[in-house]
């Protein structure tokens, strides 16, 4: 009998003996769920498609294309192998995250607003290179952040959850002590009970004068109300691509705080993200049919 597989594209050559049934989350499902063994999961698109894993009788492996596949723990079914998109969105964050720190440092901006007035108005502005840059979470994303930091000329500190004193790798407990000497923080740590509210009142009253607070990983890692104060005094800068709450509503203050920039969650879906990702999927099958070790298990 085929292998049943579930994914959001077909321009993939199957192993013998797989069979693949399309669905890209928009829409509902195909029919004969319980018949799939192999689940790729949609990528940001429709509603979460992990309410559909309950129906696959027969699954044995989920693959997410995020990195980040702590919201899918609670849904997935016992026994089944979990494997995440590690390294997919590497390079695209990084890059996000450059574009949203030089788009602050040289007050980008303002020179969009001038520009749809015709003014010729012109002043100095900051620069990244020589800037203090605390990298808060010093995993895969991390070193690509820091592989651009370091080519503009940035003074670079790392930071994870416990220190690696042979990688030159600070502890999250050390953040006391390195938030006062920090220009920028960059926030890529995901959603977890130790990482939420990472940077609350006390933790970004500790940042000097006019830091830029980044936060490429997850929304609640900030205290938002005291993010919001901070910005709105024209104390401190921010550049969001995730939020607490996310969707930000429409009428949320933070949107028209002057010195904040936010984007809608779109680091990591850039054109490099899917050749990747097809790459990876035609690999995590190859490996399954052959009865060999997936790539980035998780449980």
């Amino acid at each position: 009998m085929p292998v049943s597989v579930l994914m959001p594209w077909l321009d993939i050559d199957l192993p013998d003996g797989m069979h693949a049934h399309l669905y890209d989350g928009d829409g509902p499902p195909p029919e004969h769920l319980e018949e799939i063994e192999f689940y790729v999961m949609p990528y940001d698109r429709g509603p979460n498609p992990a309410r559909l894993l309950d129906r696959m009788s027969r699954l044995k492996v989920v693959q997410s294309l995020s990195a980040g596949v702590e919201s899918l723990l609670p849904w997935l079914p016992p026994g089944v192998r979990l494997a995440n998109g590690r390294g997919l969105h590497d390079l695209s964050v990084a890059e996000h995250s450059l574009a949203l720190i030089h788009a602050s440092q040289r007050d980008l901006p303002r020179w969009f607003a001038q520009q749809a007035t015709g003014s010729w108005a012109r002043a100095h502005t900051r620069s990244l290179a020589d800037s203090r840059v605390l990298l808060i979470g010093y995993g895969a994303i991390g070193k690509a952040i820091e592989r651009q930091l370091v080519a503009a000329e940035a003074l670079v500190t790392r930071v994870a959850r416990t220190a690696r004193p042979a990688e030159d790798v600070h502890g999250i407990a050390e953040l006391p002590a390195l938030l006062p000497q920090a220009d920028i923080v960059v926030l890529i740590v995901p959603d977890t009970a130790s990482t939420r509210g990472l940077l609350g009142a006390a933790q970004l009253a500790a940042l000097p004068d006019g830091a830029l607070v980044v936060n490429v990983g997850r929304g609640r890692a900030i205290d938002t109300s005291a993010l919001l104060a901070e910005t709105r005094a024209g104390r401190l800068r921010a550049a969001l691509d995730v939020v607490d709450p996310e969707p930000l509503p429409a009428d949320h203050p933070l949107w028209r705080v002057p010195g904040v920039i936010i984007t809608p969650h779109i680091a990591g879906g850039s054109a490099s993200f899917h050749p990747r990702a097809r790459r990876l999927v035609a690999e995590q099958l190859r490996r399954f049919a052959a009865g060999e070790p997936l790539l980035n298990v998780v449980v």
